[in-house]
């Protein structure tokens, strides 16, 4: 079962957060060959997303890192989306390791 989490991102920021994967009692997932992946939508049915630049930081501790530049978060308009990210073994197994909502505030400084 995924980790619910709620994230706050400045439009117009990057944005990086890191996220420790673990198993069900607790200990680091060891993450060796397996892939990452997250996406944004306005809502669960919403066709069109963002996807975050998702990478395996340290494998062997279950570190992942999800980031989106300045440019992806200044494209977004202020507001509420949900998201989540997904890993995906070697074998094609994918499971849901993180979910919630996205807090898009507004930003005043523009390029």
């Amino acid at each position: 079962m995924a980790i619910y989490s709620n994230l706050y991102i400045d439009q117009g920021a990057s944005f990086s957060a890191d996220i420790e994967v673990t198993d069900s009692d607790g200990n680091a997932l060891n993450l060796s060959n397996y892939t990452v992946e997250g996406q944004i939508r306005r809502t669960y049915s919403s066709l069109t997303s963002i996807d975050f630049t998702a990478s395996i930081i340290n494998a062997n501790a279950g570190d992942i890192r999800i980031e989106l530049s300045h440019v992806q978060t200044n494209a977004m308009k202020a507001g509420r989306y949900v998201y989540d990210v997904e890993i995906t073994s070697d074998t094609g197994i994918k499971t849901r390791v993180l979910e919630g909502q996205v807090e898009v505030t507004p930003g005043v400084t523009r390029d």
